[in-house]
């Protein structure tokens, strides 16, 4: 990672933090890989496991609903939304990626709170699968960037 300000990397540390997960379990070959890829590069980072919470639902679309429960907990540094929406024949695609983008960052910015948001939005399942490991490594590391800058700023 790198400071904009400085041009210097950003040392990522989760020690200390609680992050809370959400996954969508729909297309979940794809979600699976990104929640266990996201929780592994928790670890790896400094967060304890006992300090990961980690719930699922149906699909993207009330991904949202269960970030706003967790965020009203106020028990999180911050929040991880992962899912996976493949594009098909209808226009159902745009509506549900556009309208769980939209809530997972109105959740985020109504209570202040990081939300790395790693809902896949691709064209077929060769992409998603091409996909899922390296955004499920970079929610952790999105998540915990922010849960330290948010709490410097504070």
């Amino acid at each position: 990672m790198q400071n904009a300000d400085k041009g210097q990397a950003t040392a990522i540390d989760g020690r200390d933090l609680r992050i809370g997960i959400v996954q969508a379990r729909f297309n979940a070959p794809v979600t699976n890989k990104l929640a266990e890829c996201c929780i592994a590069e928790l670890q790896t980072l400094g967060v304890a496991t006992k300090h990961i919470k980690h719930v699922t639902v149906p699909g993207a679309l009330e991904v949202p609903l269960a970030l706003l429960a967790l965020a009203r907990s106020e028990e999180y540094d911050a929040l991880i939304a992962l899912g996976c929406i493949i594009r098909g024949e209808t226009y159902h695609f745009e509506l549900v990626a556009n309208e769980s983008g939209a809530a997972v960052t109105r959740v985020g910015l109504d209570h202040e709170i990081p939300i790395a948001n790693a809902i896949l939005t691709v064209e077929n399942d060769a992409q998603a699968q091409a996909r899922a490991e390296e955004k499920g490594r970079d929610a952790a590391r999105v998540a915990i960037e922010m849960a330290n800058l948010m709490e410097d700023l504070s």
